[in-house]
């Protein structure tokens, strides 16, 4: 088995992985403020999205200052640190990779020298025509003489991006954006900064989040509106998909780059966002409340108590609770440090499984029949040990119940789940899922049920995950993937273009 590092495994069990988060973005431009503490501050706000690496980019008018580390935003920055990045713009990034490994050289913000200073760029989401990126990068340096990838490590989309928003000799960032941002394919909330202007862009479906606030001296983008109310910045509006912000002394400039076609994650209404986010007009918390309300009117059942699996089981339950007339408790303690900072396990306390996460209140569970609301499943091996832990401390009937329906596709849009072969709904039935997790009974919300309570229109949704239609259409399966970058030398150029 090897050894952990103590720092990076977002799960208990590698093998074991639940849905893994995107990531979250932070730009502020903020003349006379503290604009890296500012962003800190932002990050730390979205730490939920992204724990494995975090950076951000401070410019002070004549260059940028790009620091970053692997670890959660806490380990990454320290007072000292924050103190020697002066500025007045600044982006940051909490990182989950879903292109490129999760390696020091692929963490963000991504600096890029250009022909007339630099810039420095922070992405949430996956674009889906990588490949064709790089090639067209590898064209365009070649074009100009450039050696292209000289001296170049990191293997993310990002890096591809920043570099073409780089390669333009004659033109600005800005200029050169508006060259780049309509040839990018799948999702992208983007921050990103050159010595003087702070810019956001977001894909023409909107897929992830990006929010526009503003401060008594300036503007805060960022990727949830939590992230705005920890930096005191007021909501001003979501920042529109195919649209284009740049921020300087001059003022806000917005343009569109490509035609709206709202398509927005449905699964950051499930589980991504932070509950005290706001989503289209809509609170996440009180969307997943009803959430619950509708589970509990869908698949009622007899029952002594309501208990969820925190954190983000959490409204679900309440909602249910409060539609069903059974109590709601809490029967599980959840540690919350356990599988973002640790050190792996041994074998024998990996036995231990989902109790180093979990610990059940015997007092509250003991003889009682239990509704246990999720927010999702996707292989069934946290679910079925928890089920198993629950009759062990007592629980006299466990009834699963989920606040999403059945994962059976993968996310090509900025979500790490398991391959389609892993998911546990792909190919057998509810009945057969509930069985295999030993639980007396269970049931999902349906798809339909699930996009009433986020009062977003059907067609306005990405549901993927759910239903397999991809808004965006996918490459073939040689030219996609996490790792297509690193073995990309090793593609065949047809195949590449």
């Amino acid at each position: 088995m090897p050894r952990g590092d103590g720092r990076l495994t977002h799960d208990l069990d590698p093998q074991d992985a639940g849905p893994q988060d995107a990531c979250g973005v932070f730009g502020v431009w903020a003349p006379g403020e503290e604009v890296a503490k500012l962003t800190y501050f932002g990050l730390y706000a979205l730490q939920h999205r992204g724990q494995e690496s975090a950076g951000i980019a401070v410019s002070n008018g004549r260059q940028i200052l790009v620091y970053k580390d692997m670890g959660l935003v806490s380990q990454v920055f320290d007072e000292a640190t924050l103190e020697s990045l002066k500025g007045e713009v600044a982006i940051g990034h909490a990182r989950y990779s879903t292109t490129g490994s999760s390696v020091w050289h692929n963490a963000q913000p991504t600096f890029r020298p250009t022909a007339a200073g630099s810039v420095a760029l922070g992405h949430n989401g996956n674009l889906t025509n990588t490949a064709e990126l790089a090639a067209l990068l590898r064209a365009r340096d070649a074009e100009a003489g450039r050696d292209s990838g000289k001296g170049e490590t990191a293997t993310s989309d990002t890096a591809v991006m920043a570099s073409l928003l780089a390669s333009y000799p004659d033109r600005s960032v800005e200029e050169a954006a508006l060259e780049v941002l309509p040839q990018l394919r799948g999702a992208f909330s983007l921050v990103f900064m050159d010595e003087g202007t702070l810019y956001a862009a977001r894909d023409p479906q909107g897929i992830r989040p990006l929010v526009l606030g503003r401060l008594e001296r300036g503007w805060v983008v960022a990727s949830e509106t939590a992230a705005l109310d920890i930096v005191g910045a007021s909501f001003i509006r979501e920042i529109q998909p195919g649209e284009f912000i740049a921020i300087d002394e001059n003022g806000l400039r917005a343009e569109r780059f490509a035609k709206a076609e709202p398509k927005g994650c449905i699964f950051e209404y499930v589980y991504l966002a932070r509950p005290d986010t706001t989503i289209s007009d809509q609170r996440v918390f009180s969307v997943r409340a009803e959430i619950g309300r509708r589970l509990a009117r869908e698949f009622p059942v007899e029952a002594d108590l309501v208990i969820p699996v925190p954190e983000s089981g959490t409204p679900a339950a309440i909602g249910y609770a409060e539609e069903s007339g059974i109590p709601f408790g809490h029967g599980l303690v959840k540690n919350s440090y356990v599988g973002r900072t640790f050190i792996q396990p041994s074998q024998t306390l990996r036995q231990l499984g989902i109790r180093l996460k979990l610990n059940p209140l015997r007092d509250v569970i003991a003889g009682k029949r239990l509704v246990v609301v999720d927010d999702s499943i996707v292989r069934g091996n946290t679910q079925r040990a928890l089920v198993r832990m629950l009759r062990e401390f007592g629980a006299a009937e466990v009834h699963v119940r989920i606040s999403s329906p059945p994962v059976k596709w993968p996310c090509f849009y900025g979500i790490d789940f398991a391959s389609r072969a892993e998911l546990i709904a792909n190919g057998i039935s509810v009945d057969e899922i509930c069985r295999s997790v030993g639980a007396d009974s269970l049931a999902y919300i349906s798809l339909d049920q699930l996009v009433e309570s986020t009062n977003v229109p059907k067609d306005n949704l990405c549901r993927a995950c759910f239903d397999g239609i991809y808004p965006v259409a996918l490459p073939d399966d040689d030219v996609i993937g996490k790792h297509l970058l690193e073995v990309q030398d090793q593609l065949p150029l047809e195949v590449i273009q």
